[in-house]
């Protein structure tokens, strides 16, 4: 089983497949997914320090492009699936946007 690291949450057991934005959140991570996990908002973007993942998908360069977000090493944590150990910061959360989550995204 793959173990997720989160800086400043610690590290825990994630069933292979599951989108990272469902990990982090079932995990008691309040990352934020205002559109719902629809790679629209960019909200649940996380940094990747580390780890098995896949590559950028058109859809996250796109969501990003059209935010003016130019950063190699984020991601949208609702676009990507735990294949493998991983290592991250999750960029925006309730506690540090003042924000609440939105709607859970669809597994």
């Amino acid at each position: 089983m793959p173990k997720i690291t989160v800086l400043g949450h610690g590290t825990f057991d994630v069933e292979r497949g599951k989108k990272l934005v469902l990990a982090l959140e079932d995990n008691g991570v309040k990352i934020l997914h205002q559109c719902g996990g629809k790679a629209k908002c960019t909200t649940c973007r996380v940094e990747i320090l580390g780890g098995k993942y896949c590559d950028l998908t058109n859809v996250e360069k796109n969501a990003f492009y059209e935010k003016g977000i130019f950063d190699d090493h984020l991601r949208l944590s609702c676009q990507i699936r735990v294949d493998g150990d991983l290592e991250v910061r999750p960029i925006m959360t309730v506690e540090n946007s003042g924000m609440n989550e939105g709607p859970r995204p669809e597994g």
